[in-house]
């Protein structure tokens, strides 16, 4: 017979609390076990835990869907579960608390080392990387855990973890929308979620993290593991993963361009400009980074499905798209064509231990790229061309109520979720045609990108009595970051008021995208925001794109000033 301890909350302190302390007293009784649970709920803390009782238990449940302090159960094996689990199959969490009591003990760990390791990364590597960061450094603290979370951004990796402390931490936590290296936690357990998660419960993420996190292991470290949490997985990551990587060489190239317009005129791509300093920077942005462009997006997408012996045939794939005309539409094609293919034939070729050393640099890139080029020239290609040209030659032609329906559609999805898969769809989208030389697109997507933040901003302005005077504070920094285009920036107040807000800035966003389309604004680069503004030809008819950022912001304020009420003085 084991003994027991365990705390049960919920966020109401009252029907899930005794619940699930109900659940888990039968089920102990019917598994001839003893156990004494404590509740904690809306009328505080009854039948308290003793260190006398926590001292003798085997293993301690806390089944809790808000923060429990833990902190006076450190030593003893610690199951973390919700109340709905414990509810709903008792005997399970007993078996699995079972389980943990009889598991060796875990050597003392080094109490100035970081309980839990993390790592955060989203596409653009700004500001959901670092928003979930901040989301699991207030989790951990709040139920009593130490933390240390290495942030790969834009800029590369920051606070990174030493293999100290990555070898001294009880869980590794990944919350990241593109892939992630994890070969430095072989051996150890990891949980993978997403950024979103980790944004919006980042206590209940470290809290799963420590109960399911399964052990990576070594053979293949990037096979679907046990315990994996809602970490968004499949096409929509290694599609991110590739837009992540092509997007520096898009905004050079853009940039590039932009500046030898500026400096040689329309024509400077011409012969009689040959060798002049605005013919140099053209042609090294469109000769060598948009080159560039598909070639990334289509290696590293393969690269995300089947690590590195999916880069070389997901490049020569994206090299093959962009030489026939597929563009954008065929690297994406390529890419998970050479990932899949290549992690096909890493399964099913054995060649022994003694030779499958051969395999990542010679077996797998020659037969995958063999492949893929045969079915890129011989079978896909010419068929994404065409589709990819009747797109192009569409979505250049677009005009009248064609443009402003594509321009509303873009602008609503960028303001759905504000970072979320829908808004990174829209925008891969657009940033994909740059590759085709189609930028209105491209234009509508920042406009209504920018619109969301600003008009936050604008609307703790303007309506004062609708916003604390945290939220007029914030209001500031949330303007800086629209300006930027980073529209994560309206995120705190969609989740406080989702109903009002977020109806409010899809339809300023939409208005925005609307008026960029119907007035053939043009984008050459895909961030920036107002700060690339300035730069001679980045934008074509600069007016129009300024004027459809402001009526978007303003429609935006004007309607959240609308729907919200003002706050109880």
């Amino acid at each position: 017979m084991s003994k027991f301890v365990a705390v049960t909350a919920c966020p109401t302190g009252v029907a899930h609390t005794l619940l699930a302390a109900e659940a888990l007293e039968q089920a102990a009784a019917r598994a001839g076990h003893t156990i004494q649970v404590e509740t904690q709920g809306a009328t505080g803390t009854r039948n308290t835990l003793g260190a006398e009782a926590i001292a003798q238990a085997d293993a301690v449940i806390v089944a809790a869907d808000r923060a429990v302090d833990t902190s006076r159960f450190r030593g003893r094996p610690l199951l973390e579960i919700g109340c709905e689990s414990a509810i709903r199959d008792g005997e399970a969490v007993f078996r699995k608390a079972l389980a943990l009591a009889a598991a060796p003990a875990a050597p003392k760990r080094n109490p100035a080392l970081p309980e839990v390791v993390a790592i955060t990364s989203c596409p653009t590597g700004i500001a959901h990387t670092f928003m979930a960061a901040e989301g699991l450094e207030t989790g951990a603290k709040a139920i009593g855990r130490t933390i240390k979370v290495e942030t790969q951004g834009s800029v590369g990796a920051q606070n990174a973890l030493t293999a100290e402390e990555i070898q001294g931490a009880e869980v590794v936590l990944i919350a990241a929308d593109t892939k992630v290296d994890k070969s430095r936690f072989t051996g150890k357990r990891v949980y993978e979620t997403s950024t979103n998660a980790a944004i919006s419960d980042g206590a209940g993420v470290v809290r799963k993290a420590l109960a399911e996190a399964r052990e990576l292991i070594a053979a293949n470290p990037e096979a679907p593991q046990p315990g994996r949490g809602p970490a968004r997985q499949g096409p929509y990551k290694h599609l991110m993963t590739g837009v992540s990587h092509m997007l520096p060489f898009v905004t050079a190239g853009g940039l590039l361009i932009a500046l030898g317009f500026a400096l040689g005129g329309i024509y400077v791509f011409d012969d009689a400009h040959k060798g002049t300093l605005g013919w140099t920077l053209f042609t090294i942005g469109a000769k060598s980074g948009f080159a560039l462009m598909v070639p990334i997006l289509a290696g590293f997408i393969a690269h995300s499905i089947a690590d590195r012996p999916g880069l070389a045939p997901g490049m020569i794939g994206g090299m093959i798209a962009a030489s026939i005309g597929a563009g954008f539409l065929g690297g994406i094609l390529a890419g998970f064509l050479a990932g899949y293919t290549v992690k096909f034939l890493n399964e099913h070729i054995h060649l022994g231990r003694h030779l499958d050393g051969l395999k990542p640099v010679l077996i797998l890139p020659l037969l995958g790229s063999t492949i893929v080029g045969l079915l890129m020239f011989y079978v896909l290609g010419k068929p994404v061309a065409l589709a990819l040209g009747g797109i192009t030659f569409w979505l250049k032609g677009l005009q009248g109520s064609s443009a402003i329906l594509l321009g509303l559609l873009l602008g609503s999805m960028m303001a759905f979720d504000m970072g979320g898969p829908v808004n990174k769809a829209a925008y891969a989208f657009a940033t994909g045609l740059i590759a085709s030389e189609v930028y209105g697109p491209m234009a509508a997507v920042m406009a209504a990108g920018m619109t969301a933040p600003l008009a936050v901003a604008l609307a703790t302005v303007m309506f004062k009595n609708r916003f604390t005077t945290e939220e007029r504070e914030a209001g500031k920094a949330t303007a800086v970051l629209g300006m930027a285009f980073i529209t994560e920036g309206a995120i705190p107040y969609a989740a406080k008021d989702p109903f009002r807000v977020i109806p409010s800035l899809m339809l300023g966003s939409a208005i925005a995208g609307a008026i960029s389309m119907v007035l053939g604004c043009q984008l050459r680069v895909p961030h920036g925001g107002l700060f690339v503004l300035p730069i001679p030809n980045a934008v074509l008819h600069l007016g129009s794109y300024v004027a459809a950022l402001v009526v978007g912001t303003v429609v935006s304020a004007l309607c959240l000033g609308a729907l919200k009420r003002p706050l109880a003085v």
